[in-house]
């Protein structure tokens, strides 16, 4: 053991012995995660309380916040961390491992510290490291052998940032680079830092690029409206105003649906979905309500109604049956397991689903509603069928469409 690890390890049982007769020496912000931790009840010989997500719910929350399309933009700038023996991860904001990326020999040392995809690197599941004392902190974080709180950690280095996305300011995971304690340096930390800059930049692009299509396909909207009206995405940033907004961000509520919402600092309005967004309009005596109509009559497309006029979309027949066991569903909605039910006669096709759904909201917007998956309830919805069953998505094997086809003609 070197003479700073043991140093380290001195510090620590310091800790462990005395709790609280005094501050023992050693870094002010492990200090206080060990204390944290301790609190939390974290046994430092234990094993974690929470057990690792399945590989279903996994994957769910790799699509989250787009987080598995930065991972594939950041493996080629951090290749030559990989070759040098350590472990790259990144995680959700709740400290999930959702990838990791290194050579066998680093994942098996991983694997047996429990550091696998779907395990929970919080303080109060895991005690003192990188990833969950950065989560805390908001902040870069180095943990080094022994500054872990868990004894089995010390052979463990982890350098940690936490990964914010710039056009929301929440954090929505962390970049993580690992390896065996001898083989790690606090330098290492400055990488962590740049991948976690790189990734927020290329969020900040990708957003910046969806609010100019949003701007470029939705400024015919404004002009379909007498009152005071805009076009803001999803996060409340503003495409395209119309004596509505002067700010160029607004605060939306986490649950916005369509109708009338109150917004702070600017009042009642009210709220229509577009695709990738929604128009916020200004009081008027009467706002009509939305309409939705799911066409199968041919191919595939939901057309929408609103005040501010009609939108519609062509649907792939994958969304189309989704949509189909959703409507029939009514106000009650579907889980995940019984949509994949519906559609693939298999509950166990969960990822699958989500997937689409996630692809199907970024079209419908606040028409589409989770936990559990349904329309809007203040959204009036129809289903048009074609007038034969044989014409109905034809080639579709999904139940919910097989038992459509059995009331028809």
């Amino acid at each position: 053991m070197d003479p700073s690890e043991r140093e380290r390890a001195r510090q620590r049982d310091a800790h462990l012995g005395a709790r609280s007769k005094g501050d023992p020496p050693g870094r002010a912000d492990v200090i206080a995660s060990w204390r944290r931790v301790s609190a939390a009840g974290v046994d430092p010989g234990g094993r974690p309380r929470i057990a690792p997500l399945d590989e279903a719910e996994v994957q769910r929350r790799r699509t989250h916040h787009g987080l598995d399309r930065i991972t594939s933009e950041l493996t080629p700038y951090l290749q030559s961390v990989v070759d040098g023996g350590h472990l790259v991860v990144v995680t959700d904001a709740d400290g999930h491992v959702l990838w990791r990326m290194g050579r066998p020999g680093v994942r098996r040392f991983a694997d047996d510290l429990g550091f696998v995809p779907g395990s929970e690197w919080t303080e109060g599941n895991v005690g003192t490291n990188a990833i969950g004392t950065a989560l805390v902190l908001g902040e870069p974080v180095h943990i080094q052998g022994s500054e872990h709180f868990v004894e089995t950690h010390a052979r463990w280095g982890c350098s940690a940032a936490p990964l914010r996305d710039p056009w929301t300011d929440e954090v929505v995971g962390v970049v993580d680079i690992s390896g065996p304690r001898t083989a790690m340096h606090p330098s290492v930390l400055a990488t962590a830092a740049m991948a976690s800059r790189l990734a927020s930049m290329e969020l900040l692009e990708r957003h910046r690029r969806s609010l100019e299509e949003l701007r470029t396909g939705s400024g015919h909207v404004l002009t379909r409206v007498s009152s005071p009206a805009a076009v803001v995405d999803r996060a409340g940033h503003v495409a395209a105003t119309s004596g509505l907004l002067t700010q160029r961000r607004v605060a939306l509520p986490d649950d916005l649906q369509p109708g009338v919402v109150h917004l702070h600092g600017i009042g009642d309005v009210t709220a229509e979905p577009l695709p990738g967004g929604w128009l916020l309009r200004g009081p008027t005596e009467s706002p009509l309500g939305t309409r939705a109509v799911l066409d199968l009559d041919g191919e595939p497309r939901i057309q929408v109604v609103a005040e501010s006029g009609p939108w519609t979309r062509r649907l792939t027949p994958r969304h189309a049956e989704l949509l189909l066991a959703i409507i029939g569903a009514g106000d009650g909605g579907l889980g995940a397991a019984a949509l994949a039910d519906e559609v693939f006669a298999d509950p166990a096709r969960v990822v699958t689903v989500r997937a689409e759904l996630s692809r199907l909201r970024r079209v419908l917007g606040g028409l589409l509603l989770t936990r559990p998956y349904r329309i809007a309830p203040s959204v009036s919805v129809e289903v048009r069928l074609p007038a034969t069953g044989a014409a109905l998505l034809p080639g579709a094997s999904a139940p919910v469409v097989v038992r459509a086809r059995e009331r028809l003609p």
